[in-house]
């Protein structure tokens, strides 16, 4: 199960980290209590909005911006989600190749010119 609280979390520790910030600092400037902050960035408490206005004002993002990236987040592990339910994609089957060479185009000659493709993707007419 996808939990929007781990992800959310998730985004605001990279945010942080990216500004070299400690938990501390973050903490002080959103004034809200150092553990608090650890347990919404483990994924471990959801966070209000409010609260989440605070931080993203402590860490100088916007939250549209936040929220972007947890979208993304979501849907690449919604993605991962139904890849890891559904059976495995079978291989395609190559079509057999016939080879035709042709030695000379119009009278001159080529050198030697192998081609390969499916026969019913080929025509060859004789000039």
């Amino acid at each position: 199960m996808i939990l929007l609280r781990r992800l959310l979390g998730d985004v605001l520790r990279r945010q942080r980290q990216r500004q070299g910030r400690t938990l501390r600092e973050v903490s002080s400037s959103a004034r809200v209590s150092l553990g608090y902050l650890s347990e919404v960035e483990r994924g471990q408490k959801e966070a209000s909005s409010e609260l989440l206005s605070a931080i993203c004002d402590a860490l100088d993002v916007r939250m549209s911006e936040l929220m972007r990236e947890v979208s993304d987040e979501l849907s690449l592990a919604e993605l991962a989600a139904s890849a890891a339910a559904s059976e495995p994609v079978p291989t395609p089957v190559r079509p057999m190749l016939n080879s035709v060479s042709v030695t000379s185009v119009a009278g001159v000659p080529t050198g030697r010119v192998t081609i390969k493709a499916p026969a019913e993707a080929v025509d060859v007419v004789a000039a």
